[in-house]
This record gives structure tokens, sequence and C-alpha cells, in this order.
């Protein structure tokens, strides 16, 4: 075993507990553990997926996508979340608190932005 494993990814956020709950809907899933400013979810036991975890920062900035201007707040990593049904989810997304991103560069990623202003990807899959 290695000595050394990335156990999950944080999101700065002005709202660590929004910002997770946005997510645990999002994804099926579970709260893992719960602090005043931080909240790390994570997928039900027996299922796969990567943790995730929120940190309340009161002076956050959201990120720019696309980059715009040397000097603003940029996109420093984003989530790539794959479906089944793009169309579907990507509604769903929205309905639970995302908003499309007016820049769509792939036919079968939609970009999003969290309600923190984190760009994350809905991707499906293209078959051969």
């Amino acid at each position: 075993m290695s000595p050394t494993r990335l156990s999950t990814v944080v999101l700065d956020a002005r709202d660590a507990h929004e910002l997770a709950g946005f997510y645990q809907r999002l994804l099926g899933y579970e709260v893992r553990a719960d602090e005043p400013d931080w909240v790390l979810i994570g997928p039900p036991p027996g299922s796969a997926g990567t943790a995730l975890s929120f940190q309340t920062e009161p002076e956050y900035v959201p990120p720019v996508w696309p980059t715009r201007n040397p000097g603003e707040q940029q996109m420093m990593l984003h989530l790539d979340i794959e479906v089944d049904d793009l169309e579907t989810e990507t509604a769903r997304a929205v309905a639970e608190g995302a908003r499309l991103a007016a820049h769509q560069p792939q036919d079968d990623v939609r970009v999003l932005f969290d309600p923190s202003g984190h760009p994350f990807c809905l991707w499906v899959e293209q078959s051969e």
C-alpha cells in the first residue's frame, strides 16, 4: 500500500454547508463529517466515487470561466461528472441550484456553475 493517498477534493465557499448540500443532492452522496466551517460528503457505502469537502472561506471570490482578463480569479480546477442522460441531468442540476454557462465548448458536455460559482461539467460518453 502506498504511504500516501488522495482522500478528498476541497472546494472553498462562503457557506460550506450550503454548497455541500447542493453536491449531496446532485450526486446522491451522504455527509461523512460535519463541522461549523467544513463538511465532508461521499458516496454511500459500497458505491464508487470521490469524496468532496467544503470549507467556509468568508473572503471567497468565485473563479472566472472562461478566462477573460489577466489578473482575474481564474478557474483552478473543475469537477467532471459523468451522466447517462445529458439533458435530463442538466435540467436536474439547474433545478438544484446550478446555473448553465453561456459558453458551451462541446456537444457532449454541459458546463455549469454551482451555487458558489465553481464551474463543473456534466458529460456523457459518446458511442463510436
